[in-house]
């Protein structure tokens, strides 16, 4: 049989906030080569289990999908405001930090205004090398079919993954922190009675303090191996870890002088807890202990060791680590906020990883501009935007410095797409991402 394939000359797989600011730069460029992204979700979505009414970003506005790169844009987060028709109100607001429930709004905006390069519902199955030619060919599930696309280059944008302890597996009443509002909301009129939450970073204060206003009568029993909550280092001289100039320095460092780096800073982004929330945590345990009826318990130091889910809950093991004392407890629910892992790309890229090169810890190399160092015979870009922590620093997947590392591979892309001997694209004048159609060329392929 015969189809039609689809050939361009940037794909990229996931389209969370890092690929929705490398496909506004896309829109904004005047020559841009063809792209087009792919997202298994229905529609935009960013941690739309988290989006609690009272939770704020823990990231400055002006670290927006373009800013950074462009401040003129339309795209900013202030003209989202100034279009809304909050511009004057928010900045009466004085300050930096918006509602994530309203940044979430400014994503999906600006999702809106480049929808015609995304494909939603779409999942990329597998990769594999067109033989003879610098492409590869992306099998991609439409919902109702297989697809296949070509491209000259692929950015993987795959997010993150939800990481639960060992050998706790989630259900309806064993749940991730990623899924906490639609978890509630399924509960209907249920009014648990006692609540166990794991974690000691944002997340699992947040949930902590969200169950316990919503659920007046439950007990929300805090489970976490610190002594308390720590603070999360937001000053200023701290912030600079996530500088677009700190990729350089950190790219440039030695290996172990990486590896002080993200020691020393991990304060600034893991398992830390915003300083007014800690004190309001604080305030609700105070208040709760003099007046008689304690519902909000912190079980210090001490770990999950086992969890059951049972006819009526789930039976939650609890281990002191000072004493080794296990302690068994009835709740209704279970919530893990244990954050989340990198997505591994070597399953999607299937044959084209043994054209890529890793290191002794067996992470992928990359290049400085975030493309996989790789064998010369491979001929195709493949770029990370997340998952290179350990080459780039703490802000490598981070919104922090989404605007300036699209631009970046937007601009390794263009330049090596016009370097002599490389192939360079073909494109009508002014033709860019959005005014130019695809290529489309016809092969035989079995089905």
């Amino acid at each position: 049989m015969v189809h039609a394939i689809r050939e361009y000359d940037v794909i990229g797989v996931g389209f969370g906030p890092s690929n929705l600011a490398l496909a506004v730069a896309l829109s904004e460029s005047d020559d841009a080569p063809s792209a087009l992204f792919f997202e298994r979700q229905a529609t935009f979505g960013w941690h739309r289990g988290m989006l609690l009414d009272d939770a704020t970003m823990q990231v400055s506005f002006l670290k927006d999908l373009v800013t950074l790169r462009n401040p003129t844009s339309r795209f900013s987060f202030l003209s989202y405001l100034h279009e809304r028709g909050r511009l004057v109100d928010f900045i009466n607001h004085k300050t930096l930090f918006p509602l994530r429930v309203e940044f979430h709004d400014y994503l999906e905006w600006a999702a809106r205004q480049v929808d015609d390069l995304v494909r939603y519902g779409h999942e990329v199955i597998g990769i594999r090398r067109v033989a003879g030619d610098d492409l590869v060919e992306l099998l991609v599930d439409t919902g109702s079919g297989t697809t296949v696309y070509r491209a000259r280059n692929l950015v993987l944008a795959t997010g993150l993954q939800p990481s639960l302890p060992p050998g706790v597996v989630a259900d309806e009443r064993i749940w991730h922190s990623r899924d906490l509002l639609h978890r509630v909301s399924a509960l209907g009129e249920e009014q648990p009675k006692r609540i166990v939450v794991v974690g000691a970073g944002q997340s699992a204060a947040e949930v902590t303090a969200f169950l316990h206003d919503r659920y007046a009568d439950a007990e929300v029993l805090a489970v976490y191996s610190r002594f308390g909550y720590s603070p999360a280092d937001d000053s200023s001289f701290a912030n600079r870890i996530f500088d677009p100039a700190a990729v350089d320095d950190f790219y440039d460092a030695p290996g172990w002088v990486k590896d002080q780096l993200l020691t020393y800073h991990a304060n600034t982004n893991y398992s830390v807890v915003d300083s007014d929330l800690i004190a309001e945590l604080y305030r609700r345990s105070y208040r709760e202990q003099v007046l008689g009826r304690q519902r909000l318990r912190m079980m210090n130091v001490s770990r999950l060791v086992g969890a059951v889910s049972t006819p009526d809950g789930v039976q939650a093991t609890v281990e002191a680590l000072t004493t080794g004392e296990q302690t068994v407890l009835d709740a209704d629910i279970l919530v893990c906020a244990t954050g989340y892992d990198p997505v591994e790309p070597a399953a999607l890229l299937g044959e084209l990883n043994s054209f890529c090169r890793r290191d002794a810890a067996g992470r992928l190399e990359v290049d400085r501009d975030y493309r996989v160092a790789a064998d010369d015979a491979l001929g195709v870009g493949i770029y990370l935007q997340g998952g290179t922590e350990h080459s780039h620093g703490i802000s490598s997947s981070l919104l922090s410095n989404a605007a300036v590392r699209s631009a970046e591979i937007l601009a390794a892309i263009v330049a090596r797409e016009s370097a002599p001997g490389t192939g360079a694209r073909e494109s009508a004048p002014g033709t860019g991402a959005r005014e130019g159609a695809p290529r489309v060329k016809v092969a035989q392929l079995s089905d």
